[in-house]
């Protein structure tokens, strides 16, 4: 019987992780007898860690990850990374099926817009940059290594919050360094102070993160949410419950 298919036989399990859900995923499973390791991409400097084993970088594609998964006998993936993760999740499904390794995409829901919210749903970015109006005030939340897709917007003020500030930063840009999660009055803060009238976001889904759609609604912010990209199909959890139940089956 292969390892995919022995229930009898010691889990040991891998999370491809960097999100909030990734860690209290390996915060759930410490202590338990299944031997556990999270892999992070490594894009920023000082991540937070989650508890027990965890490797830092890439795995060199698909092949390189299916190589990973049969040399350290993983019986169980768990894809927790950030739904825009797009390369990443697609590798992780090629992978598994080549290691023949159980595979789960923990797939935190979408936000939806309340009934009387601005809200513009967009495809990429591009798209959104192309809906970003003139003498617009925009505050970008889209992660550093997107910002490249706003640099030809003009004849409006950028104001751009990351966790790590950019290599190149257009003339006339804010970068406003900081790490979330933030708090509904520091959301609201931070749109008063700057006169933000647009909100560019990925929907991520996060709700450690909403607090800013919060506080757009609330002041009239038009946001412009990005659609999370189509990814192959696996079998999926929303939750950090359904996950340790499939993880027990």
């Amino acid at each position: 019987m292969t390892k995919g298919n022995d229930m009898t036989a010691p889990k040991r399990i891998l999370i491809l992780g960097g999100t909030a859900e990734a860690r209290a995923l390996a915060d759930r499973l410490a202590g338990r007898a299944e031997d556990v390791i999270t892999s992070l991409a490594g894009r920023t400097s000082a991540p937070s860690l989650p508890v027990g084993k965890v490797r830092t970088g890439g795995f060199g594609g698909a092949e390189g990850l299916a190589r990973y998964l049969a040399e350290t006998a993983v019986t169980h993936l768990v894809d927790a990374t950030h739904p825009f993760a797009a390369r990443i999740s697609a590798n992780a499904v090629i992978a598994a099926r080549a290691a023949n390794v159980r595979l789960l995409r923990l797939e935190r829901p979408a936000w939806t817009p309340p009934a009387d919210a601005n809200w513009i749903d967009v495809p990429d970015m591009p798209a959104a940059a192309r809906n970003i109006p003139e003498n617009a005030r925009v505050l970008l939340t889209i992660g550093r290594q997107e910002l490249a897709a706003f640099h030809g917007v003009s004849d409006c003020t950028i104001f751009a919050r990351v966790i790590e500030p950019p290599e190149t930063v257009p003339t006339g840009w804010t970068i406003i360094a900081a790490r979330g999660p933030f708090t509904i009055d520091q959301e609201r803060a931070l749109l008063e102070t700057h006169a933000i009238t647009h909100l560019v976001t990925k929907n991520s889904g996060s709700p450690h993160m909403a607090a800013k759609l919060e506080a757009a609604h609330a002041h009239g912010v038009a946001v412009l949410m990005i659609a999370r990209p189509r990814l192959p199909e696996a079998e999926t959890a929303a939750t950090i419950e359904d996950t340790l139940s499939w993880l027990s089956a």
